[in-house]
């Protein structure tokens, strides 16, 4: 399964101390892409932010090695929007508008809660448009 990473979906493993790829591997998933306009976003984060917050960003920037990049630029959430709409592809984020946004187009969504708890959230489309969600405990 297909799964786009969102910014702040890059800055899980420094401030949550889980290894994204792994997990998102265990839930299925086995194809990671990045937008362009992600990889922006980053970039900025290393050169405005100070402290752990920069140490997110760069440590972000050096995985998204592991993803395939998509020529895809202009403001990230429409682009992941978009791009999740084209592609199939369920997205990684723990940002509350972009998961609402999502969620209002039928795009699954895969977010952490509490560092151990990963959803993976969808919103049917027709008639019934009650939001779904598995909650997988990975903790005790």
């Amino acid at each position: 399964m297909k799964v786009i990473i969102d910014t702040n979906g890059f800055m899980i493993p420094v401030q949550f101390g889980v290894d994204i790829f792994e997990e998102l591997k265990r839930l299925g998933f086995n194809e990671f892409y990045v937008p362009e306009a992600v990889v922006f976003e980053i970039e900025k984060l290393i050169k405005r932010e100070k402290g752990s917050d920069r140490t997110a960003a760069k440590v972000a920037r050096s995985m998204m090695d592991r993803c395939e990049r998509i020529a895809a630029t202009g403001p990230a959430d429409d682009v992941i929007l978009r791009l999740a709409k084209e592609m199939r592809a369920a997205v990684l984020t723990n940002d509350i508008g972009l998961k609402r946004r999502l969620a209002e187009k039928g795009v699954q969504t895969v977010s952490l809660r509490q560092k151990t708890d990963w959803i993976l959230s969808e919103r049917p489309t027709g008639f019934f448009r009650a939001a779904l969600q598995l909650i997988v405990f990975t903790g005790d």
